[in-house]
């Protein structure tokens, strides 16, 4: 498969709408290597590692988030649950249960189609003056790059469900995550454990080897996320990029991440370094 990071990166604008270097090239491979795994099925009642879904469910959910993402994109409003986990997946169980559709080259061709679609909807987004405005998402409101990061996230968290289901090499890189970032930075304080939250204060500095640091501070059950580390850290926590998405995703368990070497932490609290993904459920 070929990765993002594995082609000449360049600006992506046009008409009203425009996205940060790389990002709407990194959906529409991504969109493709999924495509590309579907191509190869030939069991779609198949179990998916870790999910409850087989392949041909898990291929059909894309389809349709691929859909409702394109439809956001290009200004509808389409109310999917309300931004809990619980919501999330009734919403998701209904829009399964009104959708048959379960073979994988109709279902793989819809992915690539509603990716493009998205695009296309960006593309011809229209400022009104007043910069890129909030779209309501499954996730709460969000501009049109801050979806389109969405959008990434998703399909490579499911692209990564069916490379192991299928027991074919993921599409995950450097690059994708990187581009994740946005999405993931606004999505945190939305997800996190309300439960696991309540009496923790705790500032922490995350680094993505080789991209970006950024803080995340916990005080009196409220998250904030910082675009730059905190003042004097409790935690540092340095993730190589692939476990840091798988982490975030709730694919990888930070014990497991620890034991393979994809996780480091220093600083003057370094054993909250297991607890911060348990602050949040991943949707």
């Amino acid at each position: 498969m070929r990765g993002a990071g594995g082609v000449e990166r360049e600006v992506e604008s046009g008409g009203g709408g425009s996205l940060p270097e790389g990002l709407g090239r990194a959906i529409r491979e991504t969109a493709g290597d999924v495509a590309a795994l579907l191509d190869g099925a030939t069991d779609m009642a198949g179990p998916v590692p870790g999910l409850t879904w087989t392949v041909g469910e898990t291929a059909a959910h894309l389809a349709l988030a691929n859909g409702l993402m394109a439809d956001l994109a290009s200004g509808r409003d389409r109310r999917y649950g309300d931004g809990t986990p619980q919501s999330l997946a009734a919403a998701n169980a209904r829009s399964l249960a009104e959708f048959p559709e379960r073979g994988a080259k109709p279902l793989a061709a819809m992915i690539v189609e509603q990716a493009e679609a998205f695009l296309d909807a960006v593309e011809r987004a229209v400022p009104d003056g007043t910069g890129d405005p909030a779209l309501v998402t499954p996730l709460g409101p969000m501009d049109r790059t801050v979806l389109a990061s969405y959008l990434l996230t998703h399909m490579l968290g499911h692209g990564y469900d069916l490379a192991r289901a299928l027991r074919r090499p993921h599409m995950i890189d450097r690059t994708r995550v990187a581009l994740c970032l946005p999405f993931l930075k606004t999505a945190m304080p939305r997800v996190a454990n309300a439960d696991a939250a309540f009496g923790v204060t705790a500032r922490y500095t995350l680094r993505v080897r080789g991209g970006e640091a950024f803080g995340v501070t916990f005080a009196d059950g409220t998250v904030e996320v910082l675009p730059a580390p905190p003042e004097r850290s409790d935690c540092t926590i340095l993730t190589e990029p692939v476990t840091f998405l798988l982490i975030a995703l709730g694919r990888l368990g930070p014990w497991q991440a620890m034991a393979r070497g994809g996780v480091l932490a220093w600083g003057r609290k370094p054993w909250l370094a297991p607890r911060f993904p348990t602050l949040f459920t991943a949707p």
